[in-house]
């Protein structure tokens, strides 16, 4: 692992502790193109390290009772059942080739990455565009109910790409909840923790896992999220979440130009 891989799982778990989300954002992409790793194996690798990376930081957040659990729970759920599933049954039975016209190649690699590529897209647009909750407004019972099947949507698509859904959760639990953004980045990371995991665990019966490069480049994830715990503090709620935004916004574009032109080449 080069100083550029380094520097980048030390990056995501800067990211995870400031905004609750957004580490596989960086983790996938890291990992394919910096690394040079098969976009279904970073895919597994991104929830290992994105669910052990928040696990930690769930604990630290919790010693400052900031990790609300009932709400936690209730939400991870249907989404980290969706995970699973998705990981454990879809993932493995995609075709090596989705779609063949001429010379035009829809392979499975091909697919996660423009899938993801999408998904960054909306969640970059999600956070752009989040506003705070007034803290007055109630809980609406229905709303919550509508999630359930809304987060089990969510786990499945971050399940085929491997994301943690963090970029998505923290919005809806400011948005649903009483919660103010610190308490929703906090109890993010616990959702996202558990998501993950139990995403990564449909995938260690298929697939050979680097356990030696896993745990290093975790090691400095970890490291990460300590220093993103602790500046979290001192920024204003909504304030990183906007500019990451716009960062993300700009990666995915990226990213979906760069394989399209491969695509067309």
């Amino acid at each position: 692992m080069d100083i550029i891989g380094y520097i980048g799982a030390i990056c995501i778990g800067v990211i995870l502790g400031l905004t609750g989300g957004g580490g596989s954002i960086i983790t996938v992409p890291l990992l394919i193109y910096v690394l040079g790793i098969n976009p279904v194996i970073a895919s597994a690798y991104s929830l290992f390290i994105v669910g052990t990376t928040s696990t930690f930081g769930t604990i630290l957040n919790h010693a400052k009772k900031l990790v609300d659990i009932k709400i936690g729970l209730t939400y991870a759920i249907p989404s980290f059942t969706a995970v699973y599933l998705t990981r454990k049954f879809v993932v493995t039975n995609i075709p090596p080739v989705l779609f063949q016209y001429n010379n035009f190649v829809l392979t499975k690699d091909l697919f996660i990455i423009l899938f993801f590529a999408v998904i960054m897209f909306l969640a970059a647009m999600s956070m752009i565009k989040v506003k705070k909750t007034p803290a007055e407004k109630p809980r609406e019972k229905s709303s919550l109910l509508l999630l359930i099947p809304i987060n089990f949507v969510v786990g499945c698509a971050t399940g085929l790409v491997g994301a943690g859904g963090g970029f998505l959760i923290t919005p809806a639990l400011v948005h649903f909840t009483k919660i103010s953004m610190r308490n929703a980045v906090a109890t993010s990371l616990f959702i996202i923790s558990i998501n993950s995991l139990i995403g990564f665990i449909g995938d260690v019966q298929n697939i050979e896992i680097n356990w030696i490069f896993l745990l290093k480049f975790t090691l400095l994830s970890i490291i990460g999220i300590n220093i993103g715990i602790y500046f979290n503090k001192f920024l204003k709620e909504g304030q990183l979440k906007r500019i990451f935004g716009y960062f993300v916004l700009t990666l995915s574009i990226i990213i979906f130009s760069t394989e399209i032109i491969r695509l067309l080449k």
